[in-house]
């Protein structure tokens, strides 16, 4: 009793670790002026993935993992909980691909930048995300394009039907569909923005080596400043990559592995592990931001009334006091 009651005091408190940080990522973002940028889109766009996870997807993985995998709520809402997962986690690597494109156009054409990245295209960008993510999970498992026969998994399932031996609520990867599809939604999207870091930091740094080369000493602040805030974002957004490579690659690894076998295996240590280190992602990506990000933690610090407006000097001085001063320095 004890250790189970401490195994849900836990999972409980991820839980809500993971609604609540990505509730303060989108409110620093849309309440905070320092960080009305066109590019946050993005950002909002991979907390409310997160946030989506911790309220939909978390719960229901902490029932199974309390319950030894037995689900007690039938089939279909059995492949709607897997199809939620499979989205949200294939939503988070689109998004982080389309942060990593976002950062090379603002480092390799600032100039340009404004006319390539316009609200339109930001917008048919983070429709397609969302439309790719949903037809990725949806559609495969309802067709029954992950299973050995073809066949739609858990069809046969009712409720309160768990206690049949051999029935787990599992992704099934079994065939070679799944690793297509692991190779083709994972790991080139990850190769693909590790290459685009990669010639981002070389730009970065030819940026930097050109300013100080062509920039006189005294007018070589003014220069950088912008460069600069840029390369702080591009930090930001790779720090938030690395931490989704830590998280989610053991996971994929690991049922590529699996995905030979023909049968459903029940869960077991490593399947919890591989799965909740996945998710732990969720719950990093609010921790780095105001990490590696002066004006997220500005916004956060403003949030949480750690610095609040009441601590500011205002911006603009009553007359009537610059009419007492006046009045007191003439008598």
């Amino acid at each position: 009793m004890i250790s189970t009651a401490l195994r849900w005091l836990v999972l409980v408190s991820f839980i809500i670790v993971t609604i609540g940080g990505n509730v303060l990522v989108c409110l620093a973002v849309g309440l905070s002026r320092r960080l009305w940028r066109i590019a946050n889109c993005f950002v909002v766009s991979l907390a409310v993935t997160d946030f989506l996870l911790g309220l939909l997807v978390l719960p229901l993985s902490a029932t199974l993992e309390l319950r030894s995998g037995n689900w007690p709520l039938g089939g279909a809402l059995c492949n709607i909980y897997i199809s939620l997962d499979v989205m949200l986690c294939t939503s988070s690597i689109l998004n982080l691909l389309a942060i990593s494109v976002d950062r090379y156009l603002a480092i390799s054409a600032p100039l340009s930048y404004s006319r390539r990245v316009t609200p339109l295209r930001v917008t048919l960008a983070l429709t397609t995300i969302w439309g790719l993510s949903l037809a990725l999970s949806f559609v495969p498992i309802h067709l029954g394009w992950n299973t050995v026969d073809y066949r739609v998994q858990h069809l046969d399932w009712v409720m309160g039907d768990e206690a049949i031996e051999g029935r787990y609520c599992q992704f099934e990867w079994n065939n070679n569909y799944v690793v297509i599809y692991a190779f083709g939604s994972f790991y080139l999207p990850l190769l693909a923005m590790c290459g685009m870091y990669l010639c981002i930091f070389r730009v970065a740094r030819e940026q930097v080596r050109r300013i100080r080369a062509a920039t006189p000493s005294f007018a070589r602040i003014a220069s950088t400043a912008s460069i600069a805030q840029e390369h702080k974002a591009t930090v930001t957004l790779a720090a938030v990559l690395g931490a989704f490579i830590i998280c989610w690659f053991p996971y994929f690894t690991f049922f590529i592995c699996m995905g030979i076998k023909e049968k459903t295996n029940p869960p077991n240590m490593v399947h919890s592990v591989v799965l909740w280190l996945g998710y732990f992602n969720s719950a990093l990506n609010p921790i780095l931001y105001p990490a590696f990000n002066r004006d997220f933690r500005r916004a956060y610090g403003e949030l949480l009334n750690c610095t609040g407006p009441s601590r500011r000097k205002p911006l603009f001085v009553p007359v009537s006091v610059y009419k007492s001063k006046a009045l007191a320095h003439d008598s």
